[in-house]
């Protein structure tokens, strides 16, 4: 008698998009906690802040009645937010040239020197480790006070610093920079110590000097950093508050108010909530097309020198 033994079915192939199928339901489930806290803290807030920028809610929460485009077209028509917005970018083109230039000279002049490199990163980077309140109140109460302040007493002055409007945005722009500038410096040296060292010498075998250099192999090779540190710096400019407020409380006359001020003032001293968020909403669609201005600029740039 003749037994007939069955053949093993065969196993079903395994396809790539089966493959694809499967990292992605896992990929999924190690990325869950995140888009959860992401979507709970990011996402439902901004769409919660673009319902109130459309309604009349208060502070309390009540008075909540939808109102269109009401709030916006009230904040393009205040002269207030204009000043205030003007402000801003008074502020930002203020600090945001010399955090640059600054952050650039100072990464030069620690990456050439060869003794206590550490002490010199520490003085540049240490402010920036403060907190802004602290900042502020160091500032406040030893640089600036007329006659017996800092600069006051060295210069034999007696200028109100803070409290004139010809001076005020100024100061704050000075506190800034001396307190920030350590980050663009840190960026700035962790590039140039990227940079090949074979590049210099044969630069140097050629007859290249140190300007020579410097302008055409630095430089260059530094593009990109720069291209982030702008960005960087235009965006932490536009968004500025907390030594505004701690400093000058936007005085004196407005001079020193900052879009973000004006929308905390509607907010939490006005109690008009709408209103505040319409005025935030404004300057998130400037920060964004700031962003997409530069990205595209610095990506042109790329291309044509690529």
């Amino acid at each position: 008698m003749t037994t007939t033994v069955a053949a093993p079915a065969a196993a079903a192939p395994v396809t790539e998009a089966k493959v694809r199928r499967g990292w992605t339901q896992h990929g999924m489930l190690f990325v869950a906690p995140f888009l959860l806290i992401y979507v709970a803290f990011l996402v439902w807030p901004v769409l919660l802040g673009l319902r109130m920028s459309l309604s009349s809610v208060n502070v309390a929460g009540t008075n909540n009645h939808f109102i269109g485009f009401g709030n916006y077209a009230e904040a393009f028509s205040d002269p207030l937010m204009w000043h205030s917005l003007w402000n801003t970018v008074v502020f930002t083109v203020l600090s945001t040239i010399p955090l640059v230039l600054l952050g650039l000279v100072f990464a030069l002049l620690v990456h050439n020197l060869r003794f206590v490199q550490w002490l010199w990163r520490l003085s540049f980077f240490g402010p920036f480790l403060l907190p802004s309140a602290v900042v502020s109140i160091l500032w406040l109460q030893m640089i600036y006070p007329p006659g017996y302040g800092l600069i006051n007493g060295t210069l034999g002055t007696d200028v109100p610093w803070l409290t004139d409007t010809s001076t005020a945005m100024l100061s704050v722009v000075l506190t800034t920079v001396w307190w920030t500038v350590g980050f663009n410096f840190l960026l700035y040296l962790a590039a140039l110590q990227s940079i090949p060292q074979h590049l210099y010498e044969a630069a140097a075998i050629d007859g290249a000097s140190a300007w020579q250099r410097l302008r055409s192999i630095t430089l260059p090779l530094l593009g990109r950093t720069t291209a982030l540190i702008v960005v960087l710096q235009l965006l932490a400019s536009l968004k500025v508050f907390d030594q505004i407020y701690l400093m000058t409380a936007g005085g004196p006359e407005n001079s020193t108010r900052s879009i973000i001020e004006y929308a905390y003032d509607m907010g939490f001293t006005g109690y008009r909530t709408g209103y505040a968020s319409a005025v935030s909403y404004i300057l998130f669609v400037l920060i964004v097309i700031v962003s997409l201005v530069q990205l595209r600029l610095f990506r042109k740039r790329a291309e044509v020198s690529s």
